[in-house]
């Protein structure tokens, strides 16, 4: 599994200047289809349903447990992620993911998927309820937020929502409340002080991942497509905690983005 991307630069200044100022970054062609093709095999199976049987996808949502099967961590693990996540994070400061995470398969439904609300996702805690975990300015636990399309995502395939820029205004609801942050409940009940972003939606083909930022706000949506929705949402996980006061200055996008949302310009 490749752990450096030093000899490959996949991310431009732009797209760095993007990912501070917007968010995220779209990254087409991050992982091979027939990674996902693989990977989709196995989910199908899992769920005890078949692409060609649309009369017993029942269900707007089925959610499946983590996976570490050969095709979920090669498709973690590409030289264009690792050099990606080198360049937001910095080399040396992630761990490589040996498991995809959470899959929300998402169906075409006309029922409510109950699950479609604005939120941040926590990284820390230990409460059975998770309402209750937490997300603090160093963000603890998370380094970021990544959105894997394992099949082809338009408009109508419940694409994740997501609110562009949204990610400073959490910076700034977290950072008066130190180490121990809010939870997610105090997030949610907080002003609605994203609503007035920008609204993107994250549609690809199959092997695009979406590389945003801890904070990012995002939602689900109810499908209104015609094929079922796969999507992975690991985080990455950082080897030490974030740095917003490093000594040597050399701050990784996640942080710069986190201190220009507090006033410390880069």
């Amino acid at each position: 599994m490749p752990n450096s991307s030093h000899e490959t630069r996949v991310l431009s200044d732009a797209h760095v200047s993007d990912f501070i100022s917007n968010g995220f970054v779209r990254i087409d062609d991050a992982f091979p289809a027939a990674l996902a093709e693989a990977a989709r095999t196995i989910l199908w199976r899992d769920m005890g349903l078949a692409p060609d049987d649309p009369a017993a996808w029942t269900k707007p949502v089925i959610r499946l447990g983590m996976y570490s099967a050969a095709p979920f961590v090669e498709a973690a693990n590409t030289p264009t992620l690792v050099s990606a996540y080198d360049r937001l994070v910095g080399h040396g400061r992630w761990l490589p993911l040996m498991a995809m995470g959470t899959f929300p398969v998402r169906f075409p439904s006309s029922e409510p998927p109950g699950d479609d609300g604005w939120h941040v996702d926590m990284s820390f805690g230990d409460e059975p309820d998770f309402m209750e975990w937490r997300a603090n300015v160093m963000s603890k636990g998370r380094a970021l937020l990544m959105l894997f399309l394992f099949s082809d995502v338009g408009k109508n395939d419940a694409p994740t929502r997501i609110r562009k820029g949204s990610h400073m205004d959490v910076a700034r609801m977290l950072a008066p409340e130190g180490a121990d942050g809010l939870t997610l409940r105090e997030l949610v009940e907080r002003p609605p002080a994203t609503e007035t972003r920008e609204e993107v939606l994250s549609v690809g083909e199959a092997g695009t991942v979406y590389l945003c930022h801890p904070f990012l706000v995002h939602a689900a949506q109810p499908h209104r497509g015609t094929e079922p929705r796969f999507l992975a949402q690991p985080p990455l996980l950082p080897r030490g905690a974030l740095q917003l006061d490093r000594a040597d200055g050399a701050y990784a996008p996640v942080e710069i983005a986190i201190r220009q949302a507090l006033g410390n310009g880069e």
